[in-house]
Formats: structure tokens, C-alpha cells, sequence
């Protein structure tokens, strides 16, 4: 699924969960927290993982309704709670943020923005990005271009395919291709109807195999 050649990208924007980190048991106790107080079922980590694609301001009404705000509240006061015991970096994270040095870099999450940029702070990961950007800090969240656009604003990059966004769900493919980046998938996508579903414009199985691409591409003469 790679184009052929692929160039080395101008920029590379990040999603946060299930591309970067695993964070899920505390989104889990969160949203739980919230079910709990509606007398809702709770839901396991499968659930979470295969539901938990849209920022809050736009999934919480459709399951709270009127009263969306209150269960917000509930679920990031439990999130603040316990979000930072429990986050840990996926298997080959490091190693490709590590190979993609070389390039200007940014974050773009649905996860609440003090929360993102505390949980890269925790990792001590804020220096390797030049913009971070969560939820409500753009005027919609993804899969809206908005967030996407306002941190190529602050990184100084033009949106365009030679910008990477690399993400585990269709939601951060579509905010990638509303902004007109290149749509690169990190995973089999199996919490969203798998990698033909989705149809990425690029698609690595894990941080280990794009950390060896990006190496690559760092040392081609299209990079200088």
C-alpha cells in the first residue's frame, strides 16, 4: 500500500492514542466512571478501544444526551485521576520517533489538549514536537481539518500530500485527507474494520517497520 517512490515527507503530524501510546485503561475508567452515574453499562477495553475515535463534545451527546456535560465532568475528573499511572509507549514508538528526528513534527488528538500535552510532558516527549494539539483547541476536532490546519500553522508547514498524518483509525485518515495530507495508516486497524476498509494512502504494521522506512527516507538526496 506504499506509493512508489514514496519521497520523504515535509513535516509528519501524530495522533496520540493507539498510534503513539496505549492510555486506554484510563480512558476506560473515565468513560465507566460516567456510565456508572447514568446507570449505563460499563464498558470493557475492547469496547473503548473500538468506540473511542471522536473527541468528547461530539460522541458525549449521543450517549448522555442533554446531560452530556455533566458526564463529561465525571469522566476527566476520573481521567485526571489515574490517566498518567497508566500510560505506556506502544512497541516501536520510540524507535520511530527516534527516525523521524530529522523532520518537523506535531500532535493531533481528540484526547483533551492539557491532558495530551501532560501526558507527553509525563513521557517527557514535549521537546520532540512543535506543536501539540487536543481537543477544543481548534474550533472542531477530528476528523474536522481544523486541527490538523492550526498545527501546521504553528509548525510553519504548508498543508499538503508531502505531509504526513499518521494515525490508527479512519477518523485521523479522514482529517488528514480534509486537509489535503497524506493519510498514513499505523496498525492493522482491526478496532476499525482493518487497513482495506480504511484504504490509507500509506500503511505500516507497527513502529518498528515505518521507524526503518523514515530511516530510509532520511538519507535520501530528496530530504536535503
Amino acid at each position: 500500500m506504499r506509493p512508489t517512490p514514496l519521497n520523504p515527507p515535509a513535516a509528519i503530524l501524530w495522533d496520540w492514542d493507539n498510534t503513539l501510546v496505549d492510555a486506554w485503561k484510563g480512558v476506560q475508567a473515565g468513560m465507566n466512571a460516567a456510565l456508572r452515574a447514568f446507570d449505563l453499562p460499563e464498558w470493557s477495553v475492547e469496547e473503548v478501544r473500538a468506540r473511542a475515535r471522536l473527541s468528547l463534545r461530539d460522541a458525549f451527546p449521543a450517549i448522555f444526551g442533554s446531560e452530556w456535560e455533566r458526564a463529561k465532568d465525571l469522566f476527566y475528573a476520573e481521567v485526571r485521576a489515574r490517566h498518567l499511572e497508566t500510560l505506556t509507549p506502544l512497541p516501536g514508538t520510540i524507535e520511530a520517533l527516534d527516525a523521524a528526528a530529522a523532520w518537523s513534527l506535531g500532535l493531533v488528538s481528540n484526547k483533551q489538549g492539557p491532558i495530551l500535552r501532560a501526558e507527553a510532558e509525563h513521557l517527557g516527549w514535549t521537546g520532540r514536537f512543535t506543536a501539540i494539539i487536543g481537543a477544543g483547541d481548534a474550533e472542531a476536532d477530528k476528523p474536522s481539518a481544523a486541527p490538523v490546519l492550526l498545527a501546521l500553522r504553528r509548525m510553519g508547514v504548508r498543508p499538503g500530500p508531502d505531509v504526513w498524518f499518521v494515525g490508527d483509525t479512519g477518523v485521523d485518515l479522514q482529517a488528514a485527507r480534509a486537509a489535503g495530507c497524506r493519510a498514513v495508516l499505523l496498525g492493522d486497524a482491526a478496532h476499525d474494520g482493518g487497513v482495506a476498509s480504511l484504504a490509507p494512502d500509506v500503511a505500516f504494521a507497527d513502529g518498528h517497520e515505518l521507524a526503518n522506512c523514515l530511516r530510509g527516507l532520511a538519507k535520501t538526496p530528496l530530504h536535503a
